[in-house]
């Protein structure tokens, strides 16, 4: 079972979209939960994105993407 990789919408406050800054794993690379694989910036904040599943990741948005509140960056099957 896939579990998505989402950004999570009471990181900040206001509406605004972040941008993937880095990815610190590689698509198809094995993660633990818990553990962080991206970072993420917005309004000039970084934030920190961890595995919310153990698995293969597979990264849907790269580096450099804009990305909504509650938006799909990844999932981990």
């Amino acid at each position: 079972m896939a579990t998505d990789i989402i950004i999570p919408t009471d990181l900040w406050e206001e509406d605004e979209e972040a941008v993937i800054t880095t990815w610190l794993v590689s698509d198809g690379g094995t993660v633990t939960e818990g553990a962080l694989i991206a970072e993420i910036m917005t309004a000039k904040v970084q934030y920190e994105i961890n595995a919310p599943a153990s698995g293969t990741i597979s990264i849907k948005e790269e580096a450099d993407a804009v990305v909504p509140k509650g938006g799909v960056i990844g999932t981990i099957t």
